[in-house]
């Protein structure tokens, strides 16, 4: 599987963002994804997951109410819609994939990444 994320950039604090996961190399529906990110000097963190056909998905606390993470079957492509962004999202953020069907919570189990995406959000 391999997985490229991109649509990271810089928004103020209120705005929106939309980041894309680009799938390719296996069935789209084979495999859960998540986003994860990382703050400089912080250690990497969960954001959110979905379910390999899109049905079940699970949020950190910091970003739920905020961010939708949804996948479209047809385009191979997932996505994570970050509303109401606050300067404590900003990271660089990593969507990565985990060949159970849940929603998964712990990076351990995701084997396939794609490369970071920058998000900055100014105050």
């Amino acid at each position: 599987v391999q997985l490229q994320a991109f649509g990271g950039g810089l928004v103020q604090a209120g705005g929106s963002l939309r980041l894309s996961c680009e799938a390719s190399g296996r069935a789209f529906s084979s495999y859960s994804l998540g986003w994860f990110r990382q703050a400089p000097g912080k250690v990497r963190e969960f954001v959110a997951s979905i379910s390999d056909y899109g049905r079940r998905t699970s949020y950190s606390d910091s970003v739920k109410g905020r961010f939708i993470f949804s996948r479209d079957l047809a385009k191979n492509t997932a996505y994570l819609q970050m509303n109401s962004l606050k300067p404590e999202d900003t990271a660089v953020y990593y969507c990565a994939a985990d060949e159970r069907a849940r929603p998964q919570r712990n990076e351990n189990g995701f084997v396939y990444w794609g490369q970071g995406t920058q998000v900055t959000v100014s105050s």
